[in-house]
């Protein structure tokens, strides 16, 4: 009998999936989503039916419509795709447990022994499908791996798009990847697979004929050895790893193209970022603030030491000071901050002073009031003109909560 340990589910088109499931009206038609209706931005989904026009993730907003001129162009709405996202999750766990939650569109279940037969683990497969399109919306399709291990089955998964179901036994291994190119591994992009043709790897199968220690001389890392096993069948366990960084951007819409535009957004900025360092328990050392414009001045980057920090005051207080050293003048385009050095609160002894603990219990209050009664209800004054700027957005790998960071109503209170 033939066996498997992992099921990988991956979402097919995820973004656009979704806006023809919310919107019968495009279901069987070319979507494609964007960040605003222009011709200048790019798609950041695109439905199976606009494919065939050559249409993918990146492609000019403009020379999409002159491709296929029935091409429906909606600006993404992610708050509905992170509810939908977690109505995905209920209706898997209807029928297994989710081990794990990889991205908006992904996530991964490890099956228990009585399912791990490959037919038995078949059918399960095709019930995640069937809890899906009966619980969720049948336009939102999915393709699902099955392997001995997590990084083979997220491969199969996507051998076989859109609505695949493909398995990957340890006995087929290796020769069932041989026909793969080697840029169909997740972590092997382009730099990568420079790196490894400098070593005379081209193919997949010589990727696999490697022995463990040419493997660990390929990637210069001990990560060789993991993709040795790996390719293998075997599992092998995640490092532990630890967050260093946190930050947000936010490209301004022409009407805050000037200075007390662009600071309102880098307020509201840094309200985010504070939110999201308290509720993941961690404290930065230094703000990053980057500025870049639409007139060809140069970018203005600055850094700003904060000792050990987790509130919004303090956040706030440090941006003015390094506010005050801009350069004059410019048109500004995109304003981005970066908290660095981060520390779990495990690991970090807060401050004694009392006016910084005030400081901390102030942001905490105004994140209680906030969940209670809905985001950004209670806000600095600062931000009371760039409240509705830099909405939620999606990363990869970042799900944000939708509770606490989506855009709230006007009748919010502001505090100085």
């Amino acid at each position: 009998m033939l066996f498997v340990d992992w099921l990988f589910l991956d979402m097919n088109s995820y973004f656009a999936s979704a806006e023809q499931h919310l919107q019968p009206a495009l279901r069987g038609r070319p979507v494609a989503v964007v960040p605003t209706k222009t011709d200048r931005t790019c798609c950041i989904a695109v439905s199976y039916e606009a494919r065939p026009y050559g249409i993918k993730t990146g492609t000019n907003a403009g020379e999409a419509r002159r491709r296929c001129p029935g091409l429906h162009l909606v600006v993404g709405q992610h708050e509905d795709y992170v509810r939908i996202h977690q109505q995905i999750i209920a209706a898997v766990e209807t029928v297994l447990p989710v081990t794990k939650v990889c991205s908006i569109d992904e996530m991964v279940c490890q099956l228990s022994p009585q399912h791990r037969e490959v037919v038995r683990a078949a059918e399960l497969a095709h019930q995640v499908k069937q809890a899906i399109y009966d619980q969720v919306g049948r336009s939102l399709r999915c393709s699902v791996g099955l392997a001995t291990n997590r990084f083979l089955a997220k491969v199969a998964s996507n051998m076989q798009k859109p609505d695949g179901l493909t398995v990957i036994t340890r006995e087929e291994l290796p020769r069932r990847l041989y026909s793969l190119e080697l840029t169909d591994f997740p972590g092997i992009a382009r730099n990568m697979q420079r790196r490894l043709a400098s070593k005379g790897i081209r193919t997949t199968r010589q990727l696999c004929s490697l022995s463990k220690h040419q493997m660990v001389d390929a990637w210069q890392s001990v990560l060789g050895e993991q993709w040795w096993h790996q390719l293998r069948g075997d599992e092998y366990a995640d490092r532990a790893t630890q967050r260093r960084t946190l930050g947000h951007s936010h490209v301004l819409p022409p009407k805050l193209r000037n200075d007390a535009g662009v600071r309102g957004v880098f307020v509201r900025l840094l309200h985010k970022a504070g939110a999201r360092l308290r509720r993941i328990d961690y404290w930065a050392a230094r703000l990053v603030i980057r500025l870049s414009y639409a007139d060809g001045w140069p970018k203005w980057k600055t850094t700003v030491y904060l000792g050990r920090s987790q509130d919004t005051p303090t956040l706030l207080k440090a941006f003015e000071r390094a506010w005050q050293t801009r350069p004059v003048g410019g048109k500004p385009l995109k304003p981005s901050i970066t908290l660095i050095d981060l520390t779990p609160a495990a690991s970090t002894t807060p401050s004694l002073f009392v006016e910084d603990r005030r400081a901390l219990a102030a942001a905490q209050a105004m994140d209680e009031a906030n969940l209670q009664f809905g985001a950004n209800k209670v806000y600095f004054a600062s931000m009371h003109e760039a409240r509705n700027s830099a909405p939620l957005r999606i990363a990869f790998t970042n799900i944000p909560d939708v509770s606490s960071e989506k855009n709230g109503p006007q009748n919010s209170t502001t505090t100085g």
